[in-house]
């Protein structure tokens, strides 16, 4: 006997019309949200940064691939990891789907890490993805664009994310579980695994000039996380208790 409220199909009918309007005006608000950000203005970037890809050696405007935007998702892969984020990995398991259509609306959707490109290809072929993928090994792309963190940071307890600081460092009684945590899903202690983190920025190539145009952090991915969006409109929502999700390949019975 289910302990939610239950009723007849006219009382649906009629909260689900209520429950409209609130719907419709979400997205008028998510529009105008999306016309901010273009709006916001752009900063160009004048620092020279390398990438290692499938291609080879490629500088920040080669990433953009001809086309004049350009996406990066910047995926929790350090170079110490033995697997990319599992995180990262379920929203990356849209990339493939959505690529094509981007690339064909002139905006290239590019993962950058900073674990060695050889390590981004064996991972990559392990989960079947073909999205392009560049390496920053070596570079401070990460690190200048909010989502890798120096030691000082870590030691100093004000590591620079998402705007603001943070320390991320785990408390005493907390350290052991935690680094058992980070070494059973990517092979490494916790503040290995959290002096990276996660992101998406966006930039321009105008003129042969890369500007940066948006970046967003933690929950501002959720949008991109696709899989929280269809459980958003399921029966029991979200309904999470911990840490549920695996990567792909790692569901029993799957």
């Amino acid at each position: 006997m289910t302990d939610h409220k239950t009723g007849t199909r006219e009382e649906w009918l009629a909260a689900r019309l209520e429950l409209l309007e609130a719907e419709k005006a979400l997205t008028r608000r998510s529009d105008e949200l999306a016309r901010r950000r273009q709006e916001l203005p752009w900063v160009r970037v004048d620092k020279q940064y390398q990438f290692e890809t499938d291609e080879g050696t490629a500088s920040l405007a080669d990433l953009f691939a001809g086309r004049s935007q350009l996406l990066t998702s910047h995926f929790m892969f350090g170079p110490d990891y033995t697997a990319g984020c599992p995180s990262c990995s379920a929203i990356a398991d849209g990339f493939n789907g959505s690529v094509v259509h981007l690339a064909h609306h002139d905006v290239t959707l590019c993962a950058v890490s900073r674990a060695p490109l050889a390590k981004i290809q064996e991972y990559q072929q392990r989960m079947g993805w073909s999205f392009p993928w560049a390496s920053s090994y070596g570079s401070d792309f990460n690190f200048d664009f909010g989502v890798a963190h120096t030691r000082q940071e870590w030691e100093a307890g004000s590591v620079a994310y998402n705007f603001g600081a943070e320390d991320l460092r785990p408390a005493a009684d907390q350290k052991s579980s935690l680094d058992a945590f980070s070494q059973s899903i990517v092979g490494t202690d916790w503040e290995t695994f959290r002096r990276e983190g996660p992101g998406v920025s966006a930039f321009a190539l105008e003129d042969g000039v890369v500007y940066h145009t948006y970046s967003a952090y933690a929950r501002g991915l959720d949008g991109l996380w696709g899989m929280y969006q269809w459980l958003d409109r399921a029966p029991r929502g979200r309904n999470e208790a911990g840490f549920w999700w695996r990567r792909h390949d790692e569901y029993d019975g799957r």
